[in-house]
């Protein structure tokens, strides 16, 4: 494993000022890892550097969240349509005309949709981290209901327990491991609380582009290697989807990690050595 800790840069795409974090040579292949809906970049530190001796790993965060620019309109910005403009650009102006991807919950069904359609010629290997190209309702008004509203504290403390319990589902996270999640999902209000590193808005994609959600037909146009993370007591992902996805559009390799949700956090050998072999084969 390298030792090597992340590069934080920003660059103008499409409009934006997107925040990104980069492990590894410019010359080594490149990878793009696209964290979850409510979440920022650093979710692939441990991944990141796991990889990052044979590869170029670049960790973006979404507009709306961490460090990158928020929309004032987001209701229209805040779907892949526009994230899509983004990447487009992004990959431009860092010279990458062919790359490997690696999504998360909300970065996998976003990877879909790019696999899919514009950059169908440019993703080689595609990693789905526990999600499907169909959303089902009940984890969606659970997901409406906790990112829509997140709640304020005193301290980093008290968010760190609130974290805790929320995504205990990730599995498997040293308490190091947890400080740092914490501090990076953190940041000051005008009243001086603590609240998560997010628009409360992003949520409203769930609302205004439920369409981003349904993409079997993107799914089925992929040509890229795919490989299929599932958490083994996901509700995001049944078992049943999953093995749908095996038999269909790219026919995905599928790997259930045991011992969690939604969903795998990739920072334990079990799931960054399966994504590394993938990834060089």
């Amino acid at each position: 494993m390298s030792d090597l800790s992340p590069i934080s840069k920003y660059v103008e795409c499409a409009g934006w000022e997107i925040h990104y974090l980069e492990w590894g040579s410019p010359s080594l292949p490149p990878v793009i890892a696209w964290h979850g809906l409510a979440r920022v970049g650093h979710d692939f530190d441990v991944l990141a550097r796991e990889l990052s001796s044979k590869f170029r790993i670049i960790a973006p965060d979404t507009i709306g969240r961490g460090l990158s620019s928020w929309s004032t309109n987001g209701d229209a910005d805040y779907c892949f349509d526009v994230y899509g403009q983004i990447v487009n650009d992004f990959c431009n102006k860092l010279g990458i005309s062919q790359l490997a991807w690696i999504g998360t919950s909300m970065g996998g069904a976003f990877g879909i949709w790019l696999a899919g359609s514009i950059f169908r010629d440019r993703i080689s290997h595609l990693v789905i981290n526990d999600i499907g190209p169909e959303m089902p309702q009940e984890a969606m008004d659970r997901i409406v209901k906790y990112v829509g509203s997140p709640p304020e504290f005193k301290t980093i403390t008290e968010l760190e327990r609130y974290l805790r319990v929320i995504y205990a589902p990730f599995g498997y996270i040293p308490g190091d491991e947890w400080r740092k999640f914490t501090e990076y999902s953190a940041r000051r209000v005008s009243n001086g609380n603590i609240t998560t590193h997010y628009d409360p808005k992003i949520v409203n994609q769930f609302v205004v582009h439920k369409n981003d959600w349904l993409i079997w037909d993107y799914y089925d146009a992929i040509i890229s290697d795919t490989l299929l993370l599932r958490g083994e007591y996901s509700d995001l992902l049944s078992r049943e989807m999953a093995e749908a996805m095996t038999t269909r559009g790219p026919k995905c390799e599928l790997v259930e990690c045991k011992g969690c949700g939604h969903a795998p956090a990739l920072n334990v050998p079990v799931q960054t050595d399966c994504i590394l072999e993938f990834l060089t084969k």
